[in-house]
């Protein structure tokens, strides 16, 4: 991985001992809630590798439930993280898993709430960088560090042209871009990380095309 500055390796601002794994924890909590679009009520955290034995030490455990209950990396109520999501009616489950992943710092997140669920899998890959790899079984690389969207959709002939036509009309320019789906002609996923926000006349225009059926929004 090419770092673009000191500020990468020596790490972000933040509460804890480590940036690998207490503010890339707790970046990776964050986005999952983002991605979620709400405050979870249940979380299921599955630790992998280093992060599950050294998860209590390095306080990736508070870091991702404070990452769920939106704090940023300094907040200093992340130590706290534990109680407070108890106080809010979070019911979390840490679960340590023995398989051996692709990254050592891994963890696989389920959160719910009456309506919805989500699976979120991220990565720690140094200097509180991140990367969420899977959403819902769909293989991605989200950084969660630009303007981006998610775009699920049918996969039909014209869709990915029809949503990046409507980024060039309004002069977007996309820094990163990937499609995945599961099976030919079924549900696919587009992952489109650009370089200015996204405001919500675009965001409406493209809900509006067809085979469209949801959009994700990662807050900027």
């Amino acid at each position: 991985m090419k770092y673009r500055s000191a500020f990468d390796i020596i790490g972000p601002v933040m509460i804890g001992p480590s940036s690998s794994h207490t503010a890339g924890a707790a970046r990776i909590g964050r986005v999952a809630r983002t991605l979620f679009g709400s405050q979870p009520k249940k979380a299921v955290i599955s630790l992998y590798g280093s992060f599950a034995k050294t998860y209590k030490g390095h306080g990736t455990d508070v870091a991702i439930v404070g990452g769920l209950l939106d704090f940023d990396t300094y907040d200093e109520r992340i130590p706290s993280s534990l109680k407070l999501a108890e106080d809010a009616g979070m019911e979390i489950i840490f679960t340590i898993e023995n398989t051996v992943t692709d990254h050592p710092n891994t963890v696989r997140i389920n959160i719910y709430d009456d309506k919805k669920e989500l699976e979120v899998v991220g990565i720690s890959i140094g200097g509180g960088t991140i990367e969420i790899t899977e959403l819902n079984s769909f293989k991605l690389k989200l950084s969660g560090e630009h303007p981006a969207i998610l775009v699920v959709h049918n996969d039909q002939f014209g869709v990915i042209s029809a949503v990046t036509n409507i980024f060039a009309k309004y002069e977007i320019n996309i820094g990163h871009m990937e499609v995945s789906r599961k099976e030919k002609g079924q549900m696919a996923l587009m992952v489109i990380e650009v370089d200015q926000k996204i405001d919500q006349n675009v965001i409406a225009e493209i809900e509006k095309l067809p085979n469209v059926t949801q959009i994700i929004r990662m807050v900027e």
